[in-house]
């Protein structure tokens, strides 16, 4: 079953695997990701922020491998110690530069997808974010 996306896609200027880049650039191409109704509304806030993270689901991906070799070299190691986009559930996720937001569109930098691949979520880069809500127990170590 797929996931319910909020987005039609995002746009990139790549069409196939062989061309889409293996990690996502912040210097990379300029993409864009335009929201469904009535998710725009969603997007209040996110301009604070410098980053954002991008989760999308890869679609044409492989899902059952549990070996991969990534260097081609004959050499294998288990899927989940790889970012390789052929996994059990193919979740991508990129750190992505948001250069500018234009009604339900974010013009955005860092992507490593195909054009057309689906949104799953959007939130914003961990390493710059501070949590709006007061600190709670599970907050901190105990014991």
């Amino acid at each position: 079953m797929m996931p319910v996306c909020c987005s039609s896609g995002a746009s990139t200027p790549w069409h196939s695997r062989l061309e889409t880049p293996r990690q996502g650039r912040t210097d990379g191409p300029l993409c864009q990701i335009e929201l469904f109704e009535p998710w725009v509304a969603a997007l209040d806030g996110i301009e604070r922020y410098e980053r954002i993270e991008v989760l999308y689901w890869l679609h044409l991906s492989r899902r059952d491998l549990l070996r991969q070799s990534p260097r081609n070299d004959g050499r294998t190691r288990g899927t989940f110690s790889l970012r390789s986009p052929a996994r059990p559930n193919p979740i991508g996720t990129s750190i992505a530069v948001l250069e500018r937001i234009e009604g339900a569109t974010l013009h955005v930098r860092g992507l490593d997808c195909m054009d057309g691949t689906p949104l799953l979520d959007l939130k914003p880069d961990r390493e710059g974010f501070m949590p709006l809500a007061p600190p709670q127990p599970g907050d901190f170590e105990t014991g």
